[in-house]
């Protein structure tokens, strides 16, 4: 685990000092050393976080006849298998024992195919010396980042864009089309960042570059076709599946420890592994601690636990931080107890497992749950009266009641968008000052990847979306980025290739079955965890957000910044005053949408006011 940066193009500056700059600006990814390879048309930079070849894994590493570079970023578990058919084919020597070298020589012959023969998570580039080219990919579900940015006639690219900041071709711009989603989803969904010209790479892609022409290639498409199976095969398949992505996602030379939740998702990694220590966070909230739960499972399973409570202070001390190492703005609560929890498990170890992926895989939201009162309202009431209930029902305070409208205003493709949905088009609109607002509508980002499902059952299209959107842009971003903030790998054993073969495959049934979520996975997982873990309702962190925003402390902190000068180039200031001033009279819960607002005029002071 590491981290990248590098440029393709010339200019009048030291190229050596220049992606050394950008190398130092994610110092963080990879403490333990740093390298680099810089020529007339290339410059790459490296920052090593050492797990694998301890010794010889230095990057970046060159072929043994010195035409290739490549710099690589994650963990390939099946490197080994790679390693040994190369020697078994091609006679192939290799000059270190890392998984770095294995992904180059499979380039020199293979090719173009490589990306789709690794197993793990990825985001590299090489660089062909002779015909000044580039090659370069990113893994299956986008668990590692891979930003890159085309300015002034120079590729710039990266594991953080914040390293982009040190070259000095690259311009800095708030991308006005990407605020009014951010708004809507929490999160960008675009592939073009909050940074105007700065793009992630697609997950399951590979690129190619020759000093013009930038092409991308799908060599993944996750599709579903569903088999006929008994369920307790399938249970038995899910266990036999996991465990033997558990054991790959162990393969390393340092000590692995695991983050543990009260929830099935951890329990179950954890289990299955029984590391020597075990992390998990809370809040001095009573009611927001589920560490009492994994302290239990611990002593049950003769694990160790490490924990540590949040207090209000910690939370909005860190939130500048949390969204400085973000990169785009991130208005997820969970980023911030999941920095602490990497910041405490940072202190023992440089390997945890997590449980991020199952709920997409395996069906775990209740959002995927039916509806029987929601079915007899579409039937019942007309499609243009549900529209118009729904829309009236969205510019008011969150209330169950009105969020039963709003999710049955319309089909799946119209009103579904993933798992959080701040505001609605009009409404983000509304606060938006008018150099900012918006002809795009979020149905507008859903549609292209409903379109590749429309054969599928509900189910089946909100888990694809959320594979594309929720999945790659809110959960692995910040997964990736806080525990890298603390130089800290961390590995998803349910996001492999082998557990999304099985899970494509599943009926609908056994991932939902009326109130039961994650139906055969929980079942499985109830070889290794009591019954209280196996099926506790999925709670994800509990962040009391909404209670410390009525405390004067707090509701001062998010007012003094909604009254900063440039926050109305952005937004409508009377409005959002409004929701804070109502949200600590308790006359609605406006906490999500001035967390959003309020996270991205954090952000944008990070990046173009104080830096």
């Amino acid at each position: 685990m590491c981290g990248f940066t590098g440029f393709y193009g010339t200019g009048d500056y030291d190229r050596e000092e220049i992606v050394d700059q950008m190398g130092n600006l994610i110092a963080h990814r990879g403490p333990d050393s740093s390298g680099s390879y810089v020529d007339d048309y290339a410059a790459l930079g490296f920052r090593r976080l050492s797990i694998i070849d301890l010794a010889g894994g230095d990057q970046p590493i060159h072929s043994a006849d010195g035409r290739f570079v490549i710099t690589f970023n994650g963990e390939i578990y099946n490197y080994r298998e790679i390693r040994q058919e190369l020697i078994q084919k091609y006679g192939c020597t290799f000059q270190t024992d890392s998984d770095t070298e294995a992904i180059l020589q499979a380039y020199q012959h293979y090719g173009e195919k490589t990306a789709s023969m690794l197993r793990g998570m990825f985001a590299f580039v090489i660089y062909d010396k002779k015909e000044h080219t580039l090659y370069g990919a990113r893994d299956y579900f986008g668990i590692k980042p891979f930003y890159y940015a085309q300015m002034e006639g120079t590729l710039l690219f990266g594991s953080e864009i914040k390293s982009f900041l040190a070259h000095p071709h690259f311009h800095k711009e708030v991308n006005k089309e990407a605020l009014k989603m951010y708004l809507i989803f929490q999160y960008t969904p675009l592939l073009e960042t909050m940074f105007k010209g700065v793009f992630k790479l697609e997950p399951g892609t590979y690129f190619t570059y020759d000093g013009k022409d930038f092409r991308t290639t799908k060599y993944f498409d996750p599709t579903y076709e569903k088999e006929n199976r008994s369920f307790d095969e399938t249970v038995r398949l899910i266990g036999e599946t996991v465990q033997e992505s558990v054991d790959y996602h162990q393969i390393s030379d340092v000590e692995v420890g695991s983050f543990l939740s009260g929830g099935v998702d951890s329990s179950y990694i954890a289990s299955t592994v029984k590391p020597m220590k075990t992390y998990s966070v809370g809040f001095e909230v009573g009611g927001f601690d589920e560490t009492t739960y994994s302290k239990d499972l611990c002593d049950i399973l003769h694990m160790s636990n490490a924990k540590k409570e949040i207090s209000s202070d910690e939370f909005f001390d860190i939130l500048p931080e949390v969204q400085y190492h973000s990169d785009e703005p991130h208005a997820n609560l969970s980023a911030v107890p999941l920095y602490y929890l990497s910041q405490l498990a940072a202190k023992d170890v440089k390997v945890v497992l997590s449980g991020e992926g199952a709920d997409e895989l395996f069906g775990g939201y209740d959002t995927y749950k039916p509806s029987k009162a929601g079915d007899l309202y579409r039937k019942a009431v007309p499609a243009a009266l549900r529209r118009k209930l729904g829309d009236w029902a969205a510019k008011r305070p969150n209330h169950r009641g009105l969020n039963f409208l709003k999710r049955n205003a319309s089909s799946v493709e119209e009103s579904y968008i993933g798992q959080a949905f701040i505001m609605d088009n009009e409404e983000a609109n509304a606060i938006l000052s008018p150099e900012y607002q918006s002809s795009l509508r979020y149905q507008d980002v859903t549609k292209p990847y409903f379109d590749q499902v429309k054969d599928q059952d509900d189910l089946h299209k909100k888990l694809f979306l959320d594979m594309h959107l929720w999945l790659p842009h809110d959960i692995l971003l910040k997964a990736d980025k806080m525990t890298m903030a603390h130089s800290l790998e961390l590995r998803v054993p349910y996001l492999d290739k082998e557990v999304w073969k099985l899970a494509r495959s599943l009926d609908s049934s056994y991932c939902v079955d009326g109130e039961e979520t994650k139906k055969a996975f929980r079942t499985s997982a109830l070889s290794h965890i009591p019954m209280d873990w196996a099926k506790r309702k999925k709670l994800g962190f509990l962040v009391p957000f909404r209670v410390w925003l009525r405390e004067d402390k707090y509701y001062k902190r998010v007012k003094e910044m909604f009254e900063k000068d440039f926050v109305s180039q952005f937004f409508n200031r009377d409005i959002l005053l409004g929701w804070l001033e109502d949200h600590r009279n308790k006359i609605g819960n406006f906490h999500r949408k001035i967390y959003t607002v309020y996270s991205f005029l954090l952000w944008y002071e990070q990046y173009f006011v104080l830096r």
